[in-house]
């Protein structure tokens, strides 16, 4: 039988507000254990929560990005649970009113495609708390600093049909929050993570399958291994005769695999009511007119244009455009060079792969974009090959110059393009290697082309590199057809 895979996501972004989004408290990651959790946050008696207008401007904010119908009335409601890290007994989330409705982002697939995932909802809530296992023996300790950290959950379609998109789309929300700057992104600190909605159905079925809800996935990689893992299993437990039951599963990445944490739990489950302690948010036109005018250039708008304005390849123009922070580094490079092509060759190969390697962001980058546009400059008029940029570009990276022109000079780096000087280098390797020479000239075409480049390597290699490559093929060619 062929199957199908229908996924949704429910993705939780930590809003990047200063304080919680019903107290003052600080929202910093990695202070003491409770050091950060207010009355307000605790529940206490007496204690009223007061709505972060922040945390709404950011939510609206994502709303107009992604042309979502906004709720101009939304509304908070308790959502009821015992858990030891919920010191209120429930959860203030938003229910029937949420602040952002229908909406939809496309993502561009592996092939170039795009498709457009709808997105049901995004709604303002606290987190809760967090329970500590590993350092309390026997016991289970709670840190309370996250209870009441602003979070807009994001919620999608069931539009996702593979592991792979649900990465794409996961991937977009990532690059769109952050552009926003309503969200750090950082997985590994928690301020981004994912649930992911599972179930398969044969092919040409309309109605879905049983899912299953795998929470709280922190990685893109992740993502993939836990929806590719909870597919097949679903699809073995059918095809074994058993059947799939709703439930919360956890993703256990060391094991590569997914395991049962409770039954799924339904709305009703939880007793929602409107909050009595918090009025109904009124968002006003001139409020809305307000955000709408601070939207920066968004992901798609910026791919586009890098596409029209600069020639850029689709593919150049979508990966240069997938981070705010690299693109505004992209753009500073062209500024100084003048040559877009250039400067994305570069942007997407050294300094990607120096970043790589040494695991940093474009932010951390040791090379300034000043820096390497004006290495670009040199290679543009000639004063260093591609090859000597190389050597200039670590040197930048080793921090040994504050410029480009001050290593180029420092270390004597400057390109030979005196023609005297590159002929009598070529009639040392030309004399030095007569036999080869001769061997050229009596060659058919094919031959020569490969002997060619031989005779290139030794001129580069004697001059150390410094020669002008086009100058040595230019002359080198006259004085072999010679």
């Amino acid at each position: 039988m062929q199957w199908e895979t229908v996924i949704g996501l429910e993705i939780h972004a930590q809003l990047a507000t200063r304080s919680k989004i019903f107290s003052g408290s600080a929202t910093t990651f990695g202070a003491e254990p409770n050091t950060q959790a207010s009355l307000i946050d605790l529940g206490m008696p007496g204690t009223l929560p007061v709505l972060n207008q922040e945390a709404v401007r950011m939510a609206v904010k994502f709303g107009l990005a992604i042309d979502a119908e906004l709720g101009r009335s939304n509304v908070f409601a308790r959502k009821n649970y015992f858990y030891p890290d919920l010191p209120k007994g429930y959860q203030t989330s938003q229910m029937d009113k949420p602040i952002v409705g229908k909406g939809h982002l496309d993502i561009t697939l592996e092939d170039g495609t795009v498709k457009r995932i709808g997105i049901t909802r995004a709604h303002l809530e606290e987190d809760a708390g967090k329970s500590l296992h590993e350092d309390f023996h026997g016991m289970t300790g709670i840190d309370l600093n996250r209870a009441g950290t602003p979070l807009l959950e994001i919620v999608s379609e069931p539009d996702i049909r593979s592991a792979k998109e649900a990465v794409a789309y996961v991937k977009a929300i990532h690059a769109l929050v952050r552009y926003l700057g309503i969200c750090d992104g950082n997985m590994a600190e928690g301020s981004l993570r994912c649930d992911c909605n599972v179930s398969v159905r044969p092919k040409g079925q309309e109605a879905f399958g049983t899912r299953a809800e795998i929470k709280n996935v922190n990685s893109f990689r992740f993502i993939e291994r836990a929806i590719n893992h909870e597919v097949q299993r679903q699809i073995e437990l059918i095809e074994d005769g058993g059947k799939v039951v709703q439930e919360t599963r956890l993703y256990d990445p060391n094991k590569d695999e997914t395991r049962s944490m409770r039954s799924k739990e339904e709305a009703n489950d939880y007793r929602y009511f409107p909050c009595p302690d918090l009025l109904p948010v009124v968002i006003e036109p001139d409020f809305l007119d307000e955000v709408r005018a601070g939207l920066p250039e968004l992901p798609g708008e910026k791919r586009a244009r890098f596409e029209s304005q600069f020639g850029l390849s689709a593919y150049d123009a979508s990966v240069l455009s997938a981070s705010r922070e690299l693109a505004d580094y992209f753009e500073q490079v062209q500024t100084v060079c003048g040559d877009a092509k250039l400067a994305a060759n570069w942007v997407m190969g050294e300094l990607s792969s120096l970043l790589n390697k040494d695991n940093l962001e474009i932010e951390q980058s040791p090379v300034s974009a000043a820096q390497l546009g004006g290495m670009i400059l040199r290679i543009k008029d000639n004063t260093i090959s591609g090859k000597i940029a190389k050597m200039v570009f670590e040197a930048l990276a080793a921090g040994e110059g504050a410029s480009a022109d001050a290593i180029i000079e420092t270390k004597g780096l400057k390109q030979v393009t005196d023609s005297g000087a590159i002929e009598a280098v070529l009639d040392e390797v030309l004399t030095a290697n007569a036999a080869q020479v001769e061997q050229y000239r009596a060659s058919d075409e094919a031959k020569r082309a490969k002997m060619f480049g031989f005779f290139v390597g030794q001129a580069m290699k004697a001059s150390k590199g410094k020669a002008n490559p086009g100058q040595v093929n230019e002359l080198l060619k006259k004085k072999l057809e010679g």
